[in-house]
């Protein structure tokens, strides 16, 4: 085929914008939800949701959704589910705090070995479901059921803590403004504070989106391929870059960016050069596409799958630290039930329950729409009652849209 007949044979030449529309809903529509959402919130909570102090709450309470997710993105993506994250979290948690509260180890190295002992739970588990050939529904609820007992058990029924300030600032701490002129120009904004790191981190971010953005569109281009319609590249740039400048532009006027953001935003960045730029990622996309013709064409598999989970109980363990250090406490029931929101973000973010479909960005999207609604139906003073309700709609409502894309395809 010549490069005129497959830019003939690409959406836009099939149908124009409304194909190409039509072909790319649910990337553009998580998009577009997440920013009504946020919209409607901000009107209905009288301007709350984006006030810095609840953006940085935003953040803190959905850290350790977003480093789970991105694990569980790859194991969904492989083709298999894991139940037991919740659990895992809470055990690990419970194990930082026997180690750091009662047994006065050292706070390095407590993260070095709960981050071996999320890695060898990963392992155990990922062992049965790659050599095994265990489903991995079956070995990933009874690790939910195991872990669950053992954090009883670490901990005798009882919470423990508190930490000590330098573990807490994994989760409550926020980074040093190492750049001057803050007074300065919050004298001129007419705001009390600027964090001038946070705003230079927004506005070094925005012009990374459009630098790489702008590099891939010529670069398909240059192979004949253009596969987004210039008007919804140049809005899709915009809105992307604009939020990330309000968003950081507005926690620089409170205590500018939290540590736990750094961390998700590493891995982040980590995961998607993985998953979207290396051999490694496009194994794990074959994997859960087809594993036979994975198997078939070199691929292995058995190995691929084991590394999926040792990977999840790593990010499993670094989310159980987070979440203690930011509840200051260990307790019996710290991540009961957390593995059905980590899930649900990663199926609103566009994964394919069948496997071999998903990316990190719309897994983290899906996080915070899901964060998103959870904040603002909790400042409407909405029960908890009717929120798991309205997550558990939004969750169907993805995988019923899921199911019709791949019937009409």
């Amino acid at each position: 085929m010549t490069i005129a007949e497959d830019k003939l044979e690409s959406p836009q030449g099939r149908g124009g914008i409304g194909a190409y529309l039509a072909a790319n809903l649910r990337e553009y529509g998580l998009l577009f939800a997440l920013i009504a959402i946020m919209a409607f919130f901000q009107v209905v909570t009288g301007g709350t949701l984006l006030r810095p102090i609840n953006l940085t709450n935003l953040l803190l309470q959905n850290s350790y959704i977003i480093i789970m997710a991105l694990g569980m993105l790859i194991v969904i993506v492989a083709g298999h589910i894991d139940l037991s994250v919740g659990s895992v979290m809470g055990f690990v948690g419970a194990l930082a705090a026997v180690m750091i509260v009662n047994l006065e180890f050292s706070i390095g190295v407590t993260m070095v070995a709960c981050i071996i002992v999320g890695a060898i739970i990963g392992g155990a588990q990922g062992y049965w479901i790659a050599y095994w050939k265990i489903p991995s529904f079956i070995v990933t609820l009874a690790g939910m059921l195991v872990f669950r007992g053992l954090s009883l058990w670490l901990l005798e029924g009882q919470s423990v803590g508190p930490f000590p300030r330098e573990f807490q600032l994994i989760a409550t701490g926020f980074v040093p403004d190492l750049l001057p002129g803050g007074e300065a120009l919050a004298a001129v904004l007419d705001v009390r504070n600027l964090n001038m790191l946070a705003l230079a981190t927004g506005i070094v971010a925005a012009a990374w989106v459009i630098w790489s953005g702008m590099r891939q569109r010529a670069r398909n281009q240059s192979y004949g391929i253009e596969d987004e319609p210039r008007a919804f590249f140049i809005a899709r740039i915009a809105i992307i870059s604009l939020t990330l400048v309000f968003i950081l532009y507005k926690l620089s006027t409170f205590r500018g960016l939290p540590n736990v953001m750094i961390t998700m935003g590493v891995l982040t960045v980590i995961y998607a050069f993985l998953t979207e730029r290396t051999v490694v990622g496009r194994r794990i996309y074959a994997l859960g596409g087809n594993e036979k013709a994975a198997k078939l064409s070199g691929i292995k598999t058995e190995r691929l799958t084991f590394l999926a989970f040792v990977n999840m109980g790593i990010l499993a363990a670094i989310a159980g630290l987070v979440f203690a250090a930011r509840l200051n406490t260990a307790t019996p029931k710290a991540g009961f039930a957390l593995e059905l929101d980590v899930i649900a973000a990663v199926f609103i973010g566009g994964a394919s329950m069948s496997g071999g479909v998903g990316k990190i960005v719309g897994a983290v999207v899906g996080a915070f729409l899901m964060g998103v609604l959870n904040n603002g139906m909790s400042i409407m003073g909405i029960g908890i009652d009717y929120q798991q309700m309205i997550k558990g709609l939004v969750l169907l409502a993805a995988v019923i849209f899921d199911v019709y894309n791949k019937q009409k395809g």
